[in-house]
This record gives structure tokens, C-alpha cells and sequence, in this order.
């Protein structure tokens, strides 16, 4: 496990904006993770993929149809143009000054506030692993900027994580399944000296917690929307809850 990520000084389970706080503001936007924290959230967790000139930015899908003005693969277009695009008013018109940000101005924003959880996205995944590519990137950036100690890399691709693992000393990372976990899962977790598994909560049982907890790994189950889902999932012993309703879970 990462000894750099400490999660000792939390009494409680996380509560992890998904996306930011995607029930009143567009997701994956400065905006939405602004409204995070000031929900009391302890950790943000975002999505990251590269522009057509490699430029690190936040975006969950690998299109820019859904959430912005533009059209097309993020990958085919430069950081000047997608930065040009409206990504808030598909939300609500009041957001039409929203942009795709730059993983850089979320780790500024957030620093000092709360934690990261910086998803790479499948698809940025380039077997030939250039000098530039995304993990070098996000990792250079999360030690130059200091916030080593609060960040996990999280991927549903295991080579993007094993690759992050290799690195000297590397931010903690956590592997992202929509299944449940066998030894076969965590065998993998330990080689990679993983921090966490975030699997999708319905599959999650209390006898996967445990497991994990005895190898001393975290477990970050997505994405909660409602308060009887967190308390089904809280009552397995999570370390935290990834949620997109983030006031409904503070309810204590």
C-alpha cells in the first residue's frame, strides 16, 4: 500500500463527489467540484483523458458530444479548441460559462481542500507508452504540485495502473471493476501494491470487504444515489462512498 495517503486522521467513511457533485451542476466542471467541497465532500473523484495536441483534461466521455457544444472524439481535437466549447449550459443555462478544465486547474482548486481520485480513462491507453504519455503526465503533475499525498489513480485498465505502480515512488492507486472480487482480483491488487478497489456497489458483499480490509487495501464502492443505497453499503464496512447526491449523504 502507498504510505503516502493517509486516511487515519477520518473517523468516518469517505464521502467521494463523483464527478464532482453532478445533482446540481454540470459534471466534471470547475463549478462541480466548487460545489463538492462546499458540500463537505472529502474526496473528488474526476475523470482524465488526452486532447488531439496531449494535453492532460477532465472529461468522462470520450466524445465531446454529451456534456459540451462540440462534436467528435476529444482525441481529435486541440486543448485551444475544446477549451472554446460551453460545458455547462446542456445542464442548465445558467452554467454557459463552464469549460473542460485541465487536470492542472482542479489539483490548484482543490489544493488544501480535499482529496482526488483521478480516473485515466481506457481509452487514452497507448501500448508504445511515449514519453508524454497520460500516466507520466498525471503523475508529474501530482508531484510537482505537492498533492502526492492526497491523490489516488484509479483505472478500469490494469496496465494503466502496473504502469503507474513501476514508477518510482508512485501515488497510491486503485483498480475500478464492475465486477466482484475473487483472490484472482486481489492477488492482482497486492502485485501492484494497490491503495484501494472501488467496484460497482451492487455487486459488493461483506465478505469482499473483508478480504480486502485483511490484505490492508481500502474499498470505495460507486456510484451511491440514494441514502437507503449508502446505508446498505455503509452496513459492509466501506471505507467510503462515491457518490452523485452528495448532501443526502451527509445526513447524520
Amino acid at each position: 500500500m502507498n504510505p503516502s495517503l493517509d486516511l487515519a486522521r477520518f473517523a468516518r467513511p469517505l464521502l467521494i463527489g463523483h464527478r464532482g457533485y453532478p445533482a446540481i451542476c454540470p459534471e466534471n466542471t470547475l463549478a462541480s467540484f466548487e460545489g463538492a467541497m462546499q458540500a463537505g465532500c472529502d474526496m473528488i473523484e474526476l475523470d482524465v483523458t488526452l486532447t488531439g495536441d496531449r494535453k492532460v483534461v477532465v472529461i468522462h466521455d470520450d466524445t465531446l458530444d454529451r456534456t459540451t457544444t462540440g462534436k467528435g472524439p476529444v482525441r481529435d481535437q486541440a486543448l485551444e479548441e475544446i477549451k472554446a466549447l460551453d460545458a455547462g449550459s446542456w445542464f442548465d443555462a445558467r452554467f454557459a460559462a463552464e469549460r473542460v478544465p485541465e487536470l492542472s486547474e482542479v489539483v490548484r482548486l482543490t489544493a488544501g481542500r480535499c482529496m482526488l481520485n483521478i480516473e485515466i480513462k481506457e481509452s487514452a491507453f497507448e501500448a508504445d507508452f511515449p514519453v508524454d504519455a497520460i500516466e507520466h503526465q498525471v503523475v508529474k503533475l501530482v508531484k510537482t504540485s505537492g498533492a502526492l499525498d492526497r491523490v489516488i489513480i484509479s483505472s478500469f485498465d490494469k496496465r494503466i495502473l502496473e504502469r503507474i505502480a513501476a514508477m518510482d515512488a508512485p501515488p497510491a492507486v486503485a483498480y475500478i471493476s464492475g465486477h466482484g472480487a475473487e483472490k484472482s482480483l486481489l492477488k492482482m491488487l497486492l502485485a501492484m501494491k494497490a491503495f484501494s478497489w472501488h467496484p460497482r456497489f451492487k455487486v459488493l458483499t461483506r465478505d469482499q470487504v473483508d478480504m480486502l480490509h485483511a490484505a490492508g487495501l481500502k474499498v470505495f464502492p460507486w456510484t451511491i444515489n440514494t441514502r437507503a443505497e449508502a446505508e446498505r453499503v455503509l452496513a459492509l464496512g466501506v471505507d467510503g462512498l462515491i457518490c452523485n447526491e452528495l448532501r443526502v449523504m451527509r445526513a447524520d
